[in-house]
């Protein structure tokens, strides 16, 4: 009891003096104080697995050695940091290697653009480019989506809670059902499709369509490959660009490192953040097809497009990870590994009303009553597993685990999990829907 009433007195600053903004630390107070690989350490000395990752920021876990090893090195030789856009040997590492190990393999010829450190600076930076390429305004977005809360990015965003916070009016984008949305009989490309196609459907012809070929913050909702390729398709077509939102579920989370590699679709441009520089540093970009870089020379800029310790940090990431088929080999593994689990758990508790959500080492699982899972997460955090809900609702357990964890470790997070489920079914059994 002392060591709880210190705890919190030790915290008592954050009450006191962060915003009442802060999310994640209401549901997780410790006060951590260091990590490695898929743990993390508070200041009373407990451990807890991470499978929260840092919303999808630390695929490669925390504190890689590798990565570490490099950045000391680098602040050591007093290395540049800040660079605005200038010419430093680190960008042009990076640079080089992204498209030896990324790009080449996969015949994509894509230009880079730095933008803003944060997801949703690229999304706002691509809207920029897609209305200059087309003379259009008009952005189509898909229920469910998250793109980030700046107020081009919030405008594509579905979530009224989130919408809400902006306080003006958010235009210009035009939301179109998701994969499944309408139930799976229904297939809204076809919706998307007439919309585009009647002159009177009310929809003007848009500059973009913005997806994500898997939902994170909106539910871990996976999009078909076949829908996928009739939305480039549909795109195509009309002249509309595609842009893919990978910034969550892209860098390998998937198993191939976009997301969209499985559909066989070439988007316009795709967006990348999070997990790009390997370490949870800010880096976030635009790659664009060439033909689609009508910028003129600072029209779109920002003081911290040179983050210097973030290239360093993605250009080892990329060497030691994506050199061969070793981690996409690993995460194949692991999805299978977490999907059974998960499959276990749900068919344990019939009358909770669990079903499966995700792919890859982004699954989950989506509780017929919210509140469950909240009391999931609840109860995972007192057993030391870390893990955070999504969805409209936040209806969705979703497991984010590092995709470099041992085996050992992630069956250990598992068997939290399972357990922290049945306790919170067990508490809920009073509440309407799951007893």
């Amino acid at each position: 009891m002392q060591a709880k009433i210190k705890a919190l007195n030790d915290a008592a600053v954050f009450q006191r003096r962060e915003s009442d903004v802060r999310g994640y630390c209401r549901s997780f107070p410790a006060v951590f104080t260091s990590a490695k690989g898929a743990l993390l350490r508070d200041e009373s000395g407990r451990t807890y697995i991470d499978f929260l990752c840092g919303a999808g920021s630390l695929n490669y876990g925390h504190n890689p050695d590798e990565i570490k090893n490099a950045l000391l090195a680098y602040l050591e030789s007093d290395g540049i940091v800040h660079s605005l856009d200038l010419h430093t040997r680190a960008k042009r590492d990076f640079l080089d290697t992204f498209e030896s190990l990324v790009l080449t393999p996969r015949n994509l010829d894509y230009k880079m653009q730095f933008c803003g450190p944060t997801g949703t600076n690229a999304v706002e930076a691509a809207f920029k480019l897609a209305r200059r390429v087309t003379g259009r305004t008009g952005i189509v977005s898909f229920t469910n989506g998250f793109h980030g809360v700046t107020l081009g990015a919030l405008a594509a965003t579905g979530n009224r809670y989130f919408r809400e916070a902006a306080s003006v009016q958010l235009g210009n984008v035009t939301f179109m059902p998701y994969d499944g949305w309408l139930g799976p009989e229904i297939d809204t490309i076809a919706i998307f499709e007439r919309y585009l196609s009647d002159r009177s459907s009310g929809l003007d012809l848009p500059a973009a369509a913005i997806v994500e070929t898997m939902q994170g913050e909106g539910g871990l909702n996976v999009a078909s490959d076949g829908w996928l390729r009739r939305l480039a398709d549909c795109c195509a077509r009309h002249g509309v660009l595609l842009i893919v939102d990978d910034i969550q579920v892209g860098c390998g989370r998937t198993g191939t490192f976009f997301s969209f590699e499985r559909a066989g679709i070439t988007p316009d441009m795709v967006l990348l953040a999070k997990s790009l520089s390997g370490y949870g540093l800010p880096l976030a970009v635009v790659l664009m097809k060439p033909e689609h870089d009508r910028w003129r020379p600072a029209e779109h800029n920002g003081t911290f497009r040179g983050p210097n310790l973030a290239f360093v940090a993605a250009t080892v990431a990329l060497r030691r990870w994506w050199s061969d088929q070793t981690l996409s080999e690993t995460v194949r593994m692991h999805a299978t590994i977490l999907r059974q689990s998960l499959r276990a758990i749900r068919d344990a508790h019939p009358q909770a009303g669990l079903s499966l959500r995700g792919r890859g080492m982004a699954q989950g699982l989506a509780c017929r009553v919210p509140a469950l899972a909240d009391a999931v997460s609840r109860q995972a955090y007192e057993r030391g597993l870390i893990i955070e809900t999504a969805g409209a609702e936040g209806q969705v357990i979703k497991c984010l685990p590092p995709l470099v964890m041992p085996e050992a470790l992630l069956r250990e997070a598992l068997a939290i999990l399972a357990d922290s489920v049945a306790a919170a079914v067990a508490e809920s059994a009073s509440v309407e829907g799951v007893a």
